[in-house]
Parts: C-alpha cells; sequence; structure tokens
C-alpha cells in the first residue's frame, strides 16, 4: 500500500511542474485542431466520392 501512497505523491508533485497553457493558447490550439480536422476530413470525403464515381463509371 505504501508503493501505491508514493506514487500518487509522485504524481501530484510532477503534475505541479506541468505548463499548463493561458486560456488564449489553448483556444488557439483547439481552434487550430478542429479546422485541421474538418479540412482532412473534407479531403477524403471528395477523394471518396470521386474513386467511387470512378468505380460506378468502370463498372458499367
Amino acid at each position: 500500500m505504501g508503493r501505491l501512497t508514493n506514487f500518487f505523491r509522485d504524481v501530484a508533485r510532477e503534475m505541479k511542474k506541468v505548463s499548463w497553457p493561458k486560456r488564449k493558447e489553448l483556444t488557439r490550439y483547439t481552434i487550430t485542431v478542429v479546422t485541421t480536422v474538418l479540412f482532412v476530413t473534407l479531403f477524403f470525403w471528395v477523394v471518396d466520392m470521386g474513386i467511387s464515381e470512378l468505380l460506378r463509371t468502370v463498372i458499367k
């Protein structure tokens, strides 16, 4: 049980050393991630539609 207590004590100590992002940084990072995910989603949707249309044309 002492090892578990030491583990959580060490975790708490390390968490105090973490450099947490400020609100402005976090907002900018979030916008960047959401924009990137939307762009990649749109890109793969367009590629998927193109390949599907190409296969429909070839199969007919």
